[in-house]
C-alpha cells in the first residue's frame, strides 16, 4: 500500500561539481503524485564495484530503484555493464535498440561508440527514448534512464505506467516568520498527536526577514488538513501569522 522508491545517481562528473543535478527533484515529485515515497538517494563515481554495490543494496530495500547517467557511448558510461553484473546476467546488443538507432542516425552515422547505447542487459525491457532514440531499460524492479534532464523526463514518463503506486499524498504547508526554536516544541508534540503524518520544519531567509515553512504531508487529507489547522493556531498563539498553502510551497 505504500510503495518506496530510491534514485541512484551515477557520475564523476556530479561529485566534482561540474555538473549539478537536475533530476532528483523532478523523479521525487513525480513519484510522489502517484503515491510512491522516495525514501534514499545516493551519488556515486563511475566505478563498477562501487555502481554494482549500490544497485544491489538498493533493489534490495525498495520496491523501485530509478538510476540516472552513465548510459552514453563513451568508455565512462558503465552504468549498463555494471547493471547487468548485478543481475547476474550478459551485456546484450539489443536487436530493438539497434533499430531504434538505425531509424535515428544518418548514413554512416552509427559508428561502434553509439551501438554501444543498444547494448542492455539479457532480460532487460525496453525504456523509451523519443527525443534522441538511445533507449534505457528496466531489469527487475530497476530502471536505467539517461542522465541529460530532458530524456531522463522523457524516459521517466514513459515507465509511469508499469508502476503500482500507493495513496495519493496530500500537503499543506504552514509558512511564518517566527524562528524554529520558537515552534519546536509546540511542534514536536503536534507531530506526536499525529503519528501518521510527516511534518518537516525549513527555515528560509527572503525579503530581509528570517521565517519557516512547516510542511504536512499524509495520505488522509482530513487530517493533513486537520493538522494544518492546529498548526496554523498555534502560529498565532505565538505571535506570527500564519500563510498556509495547498502543496509543499510556502
Amino acid at each position: 500500500m505504500n510503495p518506496t522508491a530510491a534514485v541512484l545517481v551515477i557520475g564523476n562528473e556530479i561529485l566534482s561539481g561540474r555538473t549539478k543535478d537536475a533530476n532528483l527533484g523532478h523523479i521525487a515529485e513525480t513519484l510522489s503524485g502517484i503515491g510512491v515515497r522516495l525514501r534514499e538517494a545516493r551519488v556515486v563515481p563511475d566505478i563498477e564495484e562501487e555502481v554494482i554495490a549500490a544497485v544491489n543494496a538498493l533493489r534490495a530495500r525498495y520496491d523501485y530503484v530509478f538510476t540516472t547517467g552513465g548510459i552514453g557511448p563513451t568508455h565512462d558510461d558503465i552504468t549498463s555493464a555494471c547493471v547487468a553484473k548485478a543481475f547476474g546476467v550478459e551485456l546484450e546488443r539489443n536487436p530493438e535498440a539497434v533499430a531504434r538507432l538505425e531509424r535515428h542516425y544518418a548514413a554512416g552515422q552509427l559508428n561502434e561508440a553509439r551501438l554501444r547505447m543498444a547494448n542492455i542487459p539479457a532480460g532487460g525491457i525496453l525504456i523509451d527514448n523519443p527525443i534522441s532514440q538511445a533507449p534505457g531499460f528496466q531489469i527487475g524492479n530497476v530502471f536505467v534512464m539517461a542522465g541529460v534532464p530532458n530524456i531522463m523526463r522523457a524516459m521517466l514518463d514513459g515507465v509511469l505506467p508499469r508502476l503500482v503506486g500507493g495513496p495519493e499524498l496530500h500537503a499543506r504547508t504552514v509558512a511564518c516568520e517566527l524562528g524554529e526554536g520558537v515552534i519546536a516544541a509546540d511542534l514536536s508534540a503536534l507531530q506526536d498527536r499525529h503519528p501518521n503524518l510527516e511534518i518537516g520544519s525549513y527555515p528560509y531567509f527572503r525579503s530581509g526577514y528570517f521565517g519557516v515553512s512547516l510542511v504536512l504531508r499524509g495520505a488522509d487529507e482530513a487530517e493533513v488538513i486537520a493538522a494544518a489547522d492546529e498548526l496554523a493556531e498555534i502560529v498565532r498563539r505565538l505571535g506570527g501569522t500564519p500563510n498556509v498553502t495547498v502543496g509543499t510551497k510556502g
